[in-house]
């Protein structure tokens, strides 16, 4: 309940709350990930809470925006092994394009997946999403990337003069956290943008990016002897970035500080210049790996050193490892509701434009998505919680797998479904007399179906 409790101040009723409660403990513990039905199953509930588990998704009682503000702050504050730089946290963010098939499901529109392969078809049909977790520090220095919060951000347009992109709807997603405290954030190439720099900046935040072999900077321009009419001179001599690359005998060379690398040497340049978009001097680091290529890297924040910018964004791909496991494990992404009266998509459709719909229309589809938001932010707390235990306890974990591992330490950090299959073994005590929330305990007891004898058992 350490990481549940405050969350009640996100529902409006404790009714609501411990319905909250039930969908964490089922996303936490449950074997399919077959949507709501699979929730009903594991926790042994009636048949008749599979329709109040459905209102719950859909009631603006579980008020969404105060739900993800008070988890961001919740983790923030309470998780002893929040990685930190300088002072900052270190927060990773990126896309994610959740594969649907449903033709009256709102914002699914056709998708483009980059580097597609044989297993990996060019064109999906989906939701597109994006997302923001922190990197969290585990008791024997292993780092994971820990959910805040993620939204659908394509496939709707409620109005002809919203001209939001992508990047505009990631930078409100980190506003809607309500941070008030500094905080790196790493991303890929397609963040490194000036819609993504200069709001950072005003929150007192930084960037730390890729950018691409083919972008240009330029030096600062030199002082003239003697001054001449007009504005001065800012952007010195044009350099192509790739250029860094030339003469690498000239560059550094360091034991490679990306995570889980040993014995690696890596040879880096490390050069300030100002950057067009935003015309602020930005640290361009050029880094040569003997396996993995070139890669350029950025950050606004001019204090960080070199090698510390390279392990930071090394632990970028802690966020791709986070999807796997939210899509995988905990099915936050798996949800399944669809809308009756909606007009059907057509196959490879695009944008949903509702501008010329009624206002009840509108109306229902802002409803269906909101239910979407909650599945997916209950999901990921949910895979927080996860994180969190296996993270800052992880010897009760093994305590209590009861199964058989080859690979198990009781100091390491055990994954999320190995800290899920310790949840599920400890289930029955979450329902017995003495259970440390005994009003939970009564709330899922009262709804047992005690006709199917896994409840029976959960119940003994």
């Amino acid at each position: 309940m350490r990481w549940c409790a405050p969350l009640r101040q996100a529902c409006a009723r404790k009714r609501t709350f411990l319905w909250m409660l039930v969908v964490l403990a089922g996303f936490c513990v449950r074997e399919d990930l077959l949507g709501v039905t699979s929730i009903v199953r594991t926790l042994g509930l009636e048949a008749m809470c599979y329709d109040r588990l459905l209102d719950f998704l859909h009631s603006g009682a579980l008020n969404l925006d105060t739900l993800t503000r008070v988890w961001a702050g919740l983790v923030l504050r309470a998780h002893p092994g929040v990685l930190r730089y300088r002072g900052r946290a270190v927060l990773v963010a990126d896309g994610l394009k959740n594969p649907k098939a449903g033709k009256k499901m709102p914002g699914v529109k056709k998708l483009y997946q980059s580097g597609s392969s044989n297993t990996k078809p060019p064109f999906i049909m989906g939701h597109s999403c994006q997302a923001v977790a922190v990197l969290v520090e585990g008791l024997t220095d292993c780092v994971a990337a820990l959910p805040l919060a993620a939204r659908i951000h394509e496939g709707l347009v409620f109005s002809n003069r919203d001209r939001r992109t992508l990047l505009d709807k990631m930078i409100q997603l980190i506003h809607d956290l309500h941070l008030d405290f500094p905080f790196y954030l790493v991303a890929d190439a397609y963040y490194a943008s000036r819609k993504i720099v200069l709001p950072l900046i005003e929150m007192g935040a930084h960037l730390l990016a890729r950018v691409r072999l083919n972008a240009v900077a330029y030096e600062i321009a030199p002082t003239p002897a003697k001054r001449k009419r007009g504005r001065p001179r800012l952007y010195g001599a044009k350099i192509r970035l790739v250029s860094l690359f030339d003469h690498p005998e000239t560059m550094r060379v360091v034991p490679s500080p990306v995570y889980g690398e040993r014995g690696v040497q890596i040879r880096l340049r490390v050069t300030d210049l100002l950057w067009r978009p935003v015309g602020i001097l930005i640290r361009f680091v050029a880094v040569e790996h003997p396996t993995r290529g070139r890669c350029i890297l950025m950050c606004t924040d001019l204090a960080l050193d070199a090698v510390a910018i390279i392990q930071l964004y090394g632990y970028r791909f802690k966020i791709e490892l986070a999807f796997k496991n939210a899509l995988r494990v905990v099915g936050a992404f798996l949800y399944h509701f669809w809308m009756l009266c909606m007009t059907p998509l057509k196959r490879n459709a695009g944008n949903q434009h509702l501008h010329r719909k009624t206002a009840a229309y509108r109306a229902a589809i802002r409803r269906k998505l909101d239910a979407y938001h909650r599945f997916i932010q209950l999901g990921l707390i949910a895979q927080g919680i996860l994180v969190a235990l296996a993270t800052t306890v992880p010897r009760p974990v093994w305590a209590s797998f009861a199964s058989w591992m080859r690979t198990i330490r009781p100091e390491a950090c055990p994954s999320e479904r190995a800290v899920a299959t310790a949840l599920r073994n400890t289930l029955p005590d979450l329902l017995a007399d003495d259970a440390p929330d005994p009003i939970l305990a009564k709330f899922l007891r009262e709804r047992l179906d005690l006709a199917r004898s896994s409840a029976r058992r959960k119940a003994a």
